[in-house]
């Protein structure tokens, strides 16, 4: 889910943590701008939000809601995890340029 306003400096993106996985698992950035992210973790127990790409690391309690600041970054592919569940919380940051924004010949 994406949230957007003329009061708020940054885009807002929702993630959602249920039964080990992070939904969606694949998010859309613009490059060059910064935004917050907002995990939700709906599990019964305490998960971590772990990237060494974007350098972010950040405990979410269980049923409780955080956020994190990422960017502005470089177009590309940004992977996390869930630290306490590797093999199932995983996802991507995908990064790209916005359209008519490159240079103008």
């Amino acid at each position: 889910m994406v949230f957007s306003s003329s009061l708020l400096a940054v885009t807002e993106y929702e993630l959602v943590l249920k039964d080990h996985l992070f939904f969606p698992s694949r998010i859309t950035i613009p490059a060059g701008k910064k935004v917050k992210l907002i995990i939700h973790n709906q599990d019964d127990t305490p998960e971590e939000f772990d990237s060494f790409s974007l350098n972010r690391q950040k405990v979410i309690f269980a049923k409780r809601k955080t956020y994190i600041f990422i960017g502005p970054l470089q177009p590309g592919e940004y992977d996390f995890v869930g630290e306490y569940n590797p093999n199932s919380a995983r996802g991507t940051v995908v990064v790209v340029k916005e359209a008519g924004g490159g240079d103008v010949n």
